[in-house]
């Protein structure tokens, strides 16, 4: 198989296994899930789910946030990992939404990357998830995979992003980085990989020899 045989075989398998994949971050509007996806920053999206009820039973909306303090917000989220940074980006951007979007979270990749704490792989999550618009979020799970199914040369993340979106269609972004994630997550785990089990890796593993 050639990268766009693989790449068709793969979509297949994907859709195969997972044809209607969650979102894995708990959340109820783009506000809620900008805030579980900054805290998902080295730390369990599973982590993460145990930790936001109680964040957002006390602020769910950045006029909330911001009457809780620093110290309040990273005491909670303390479990996440990173508090005191991760609870100061919270606040900092709860503020900015307020103060120049009207407390709603921008639409647009250069609005969401100019607030506190938010590179491009947080924005394309929001982007994608919230506003189905087309994104290829690309975190660990996705450069592992694109690797060891010869996609992309993985020497970096946007690398592996550009590649991926080369590969794939436009329409099938959204989806393919939800079912590539849970993939990677039953199928494909950084440790204790085994190749002959994988659907994709002891098929395209072998091609590539």
């Amino acid at each position: 198989m050639n990268r766009k045989e693989r790449a068709l075989f793969i979509r297949k398998k994907l859709q195969e296994l997972f044809p209607e994949p969650e979102i894995p971050l708990k959340h109820c509007d783009p506000y809620t899930l900008l805030i579980a996806v900054l805290l998902s920053a080295r730390c369990t999206d599973a982590r993460v789910n145990l930790i936001t009820p109680h964040l957002f039973a006390k602020a769910s909306t950045p006029q909330e946030m911001i009457r809780l303090s620093i110290p309040e917000i990273a005491a909670i989220i303390r479990p996440c990992g990173l508090s005191p940074a991760k609870a100061k980006g919270i606040w900092n951007l709860s503020q900015q939404l307020i103060e120049k979007h009207r407390g709603k979270v921008p639409k647009s990749f250069q609005a969401l990357e100019a607030l506190p704490q938010v590179g491009h792989k947080t924005a394309s999550v929001v982007m994608c998830q919230a506003f189905n618009h087309p994104a290829f979020p690309i975190d660990t799970h996705l450069h592992r995979c694109a690797k060891r199914w010869g996609l992309s040369s993985g020497r970096n993340v946007v690398q592996t992003e550009k590649d991926l979106k080369r590969l794939f269609p436009r329409s099938s972004w959204n989806k393919l980085h939800l079912q590539i994630i849970h993939f990677a997550r039953k199928y494909c785990p950084a440790k204790g990989h085994k190749v002959e089990q994988c659907p994709i890796c002891s098929i395209v593993t072998f091609s590539q020899k």
